[in-house]
């Protein structure tokens, strides 16, 4: 029998799944089978529409090595783990004549830790072990989370968070569950035949196809010991949002609260003068963080150096005495001294990161208006890092909707540490760049309308005439509005005008749940919902609900943010626009993706309107309209308008 062709394979699961090939679809699919055919990397651009979670399933499982996909967002991942591999593996198993595994795997406090559930959770300010549902009043909310998570655990086959219908708040799953650093380890654990997280680490660790989050594969690169089943191919989907997710997982923070913590956890375990000695290094350290100002620390000043090494010294003879001594008075010993060494580990390798002041790290006090001051550090950039663990010994292919920015990949291929595409060199990756395009035919279906008469948009005070603006176009589309906005101080202001000067329900990011607002936002299309970054790439809406997406400024950077001006700092430093690498490839990924809000469906029509004039006057604009879908532009208010008339004019006639 003659191994059945990739367009072959490709349109049995199409049909399978009741979808319609498009070229695309199959321009990818092609790309990505020989890039892994090559062990060679390629960045994708495909676009809403396209399909392209079985333009890399399809031509990866036909390869037959084993693939760990890695996706942003927990919605991908069900709907590949759910839906998409599911349906693929059962169209090809009669071309491949075999049927590939799949199975998700994240990090080890998703899952319910039947020890912690069963033998209570340590208790901070006394010895032992407290029970979480004895302390919990039944009638509170907290108390009802523990009693449904209870009952849960019987039936749960996976115990994975995400499983739970309705979820629970984090403070009650935190009471259920471990960190990696705070696990016993299935060898010492009496629950570790049954452990969830372990049977997830082995059914990954006999899939062919394992899908995960970002955060685990930052994990995997980072901390060197590996969390991922060995494999030969990469693919990592929403890969706009891997830099961010990378730095995240890279960056460690020292608060009071989470000092104060490991000092309780770790006093009744040590010698009394380790306690003390650590006890002392936190009370200098909340003196020094209460005097504490928001910015950047380009030196670490004398105060907060001095308080943050007697911190690590105080921490490293808690580690070593936590790992001498036995006390057998203490309940659960184990469990208990594991999360006192997890707690004091972590404050010794942040305190000792900063003390040691790398070059290519950035240090910044943040104050938070609940919790209080606490001090920062985070790699300048991950670029390095990402060159040298994520494209060594596989294959990698990232795909998003959004990946070419200003017209090429070179921006986002930078970010990720590779070089500009077709540079020649021993040490270098080579990579390929693609954009498949999207079946959509956007200057047909939507309209970019700048606001060019706009004042241009400070730092502060009230843009009166931005908000005439949005008042006058959201009349004109009879409500269908998505606003975008770039704080919530801003989204909270248009909401409250919009509400005082017309009768359309305006929804409110943060009034209600992210998910229940969505659906509300759907269900009216006169309805309109304002909120800030989730909202800017989480909403998906095709039809008349959505027919008007609007961005009240360009989402650059603060300039007070303390690590993206470090980055544009060193850019500038090294003889690069600092400018355009940093804060305009930050505004045009998410210019790209918010606009993307607007066409979901080859039905869809509408107007992305844009309330700065600086998309249309300013050196940078073409740049940032480059990184948009290929919209019919126009600068004209009145044709706006007219346009968004006659789509909810033909909207409501449909209905």
């Amino acid at each position: 029998m003659t191994k059945p062709s990739l367009p072959e394979l490709l349109h049995a699961v199409v049909a399978a799944v009741g979808g319609t090939e498009r070229p695309g679809q199959v321009s990818m699919a092609e790309a990505v089978a020989e890039a892994v055919d090559d062990n060679a990397h390629l960045l994708v651009q495909a676009g809403t529409g396209t399909g392209k979670s079985l333009g890399y399933l399809v031509p990866a499982l036909a390869h037959g090595e084993r693939v760990v996909v890695a996706t942003a967002t927990l919605a991908l991942q069900r709907q590949l783990v759910e839906r998409d591999l599911p349906r693929t593996v059962e169209a090809l198993h009669p071309l491949l004549r075999r049927r590939p595994q799949f199975a998700m795997l994240k990090g080890r406090s998703n899952y319910l830790c039947l020890h912690r559930l069963h033998e209570g959770a340590p208790q901070d300010e006394e010895e032992g072990l407290f029970d979480q549902f004895e302390a919990a009043a039944p009638s509170s909310k907290l108390g009802q989370d523990l009693l449904r998570l209870r009952d849960w655990s019987d039936e749960t086959e996976t115990g994975d968070r995400d499983d739970l219908t309705p979820g629970v708040s984090d403070r009650a799953w935190s009471q259920i569950s471990v960190s990696s650093r705070e696990c016993l380890g299935a060898t010492k654990c009496a629950y570790g035949a049954e452990c969830f997280a372990e049977a997830a680490r082995e059914r990954a660790k006999l899939a062919d196809v394992v899908v995960t989050n970002h955060a685990l594969l930052a994990i995997d690169a980072i901390e060197g010991a590996p969390v991922l089943p060995k494999h030969e191919v990469l693919i990592v989907d929403e890969a706009h949002e891997l830099v961010s997710r990378v730095t995240g997982v890279a960056t460690g923070e020292l608060n009071p609260g989470q000092v104060n913590r490991a000092v309780r956890r770790a006093a009744k375990l040590v010698n009394e003068k380790a306690a003390d000695a650590l006890l002392t290094a936190s009370e200098g350290f909340e003196r020094v963080l209460e005097l504490a100002l928001p910015g950047r620390l380009e030196e670490v000043p004398e105060d907060l150096g001095y308080a943050l090494m007697t911190l690590r010294d105080a921490a490293r003879t808690v580690i070593s005495a936590l790992g001498g001594t036995r006390d057998k008075s203490v309940q659960d010993e184990d469990a208990v001294r594991k999360q006192a060494m997890a707690s004091v580990e972590s404050i010794h390798s942040v305190a000792e990161r900063i003390t040691q002041g790398s070059e290519y790290d950035v240090v910044w006090y943040e104050r938070h208006d609940r919790f209080g001051a606490s001090v920062r550090v985070a790699p300048l950039s991950v670029s390095g890092l990402l060159r040298e663990k994520l494209f060594a010994d596989r294959s990698v292919v990232l795909t998003s909707a959004t990946l070419k920015l200003g017209g090429d990949f070179n921006g986002v291929g930078a970010s990720l540490g590779l070089a500009p595409e077709g540079t020649a060199g021993d040490d270098i990756p080579q990579w390929k760049g693609l954009d498949v395009g999207s079946p959509f035919d956007y200057p047909r279906q939507g309209i970019l309308y700048v606001a060019r008469h706009l004042a241009t948009p400070g730092r502060e005070g009230s843009r009166t005439d931005m908000l005439d603006e949005l008042a006058e176009l959201v009349e004109a589309a009879g409500g269908r509005t998505l606003g975008l906005f770039s704080s919530m101080r801003a989204a909270q202001a248009a909401a409250e005008e919009m509400r005082s000067r017309q009768d359309k329900p305006v929804l409110l990011q943060g009034e209600e749940t992210l998910g229940e607002l969505i659906k509300n936002f759907a269900a009216d299309p006169e309805t309109c919902l304002f909120g800030t970054l989730s909202l800017w790439q989480g909403v998906d809406v095709p039809g008349p609900s959505c027919q008007l997406v609007v961005m009240d400024r360009i989402p650059f950077p603060r300039p007070d943010d303390p690590l993206m001006s470090a980055r544009q700092k060193a850019v500038e430093e090294a003889g690069g626009n600092g400018f355009m690498a940093v804060a305009a490839t930050h505004a045009a990924l998410l210019m790209a993706q918010g606009a993307g809000r607007l066409v979901r469906a080859m039905g869809d029509k509408g107007v992305v309107a844009v309330l700065d004039p600086r998309l249309a006057n300013a050196r940078y604009g073409s740049y940032l309209r480059a990184s948009l879908p290929d919209f019919w532009y126009t600068t004209d208010r009145n044709q706006a308008r007219r346009s968004l008339a006659a789509i909810d004019a033909a909207a409501k006639t449909a209905q």
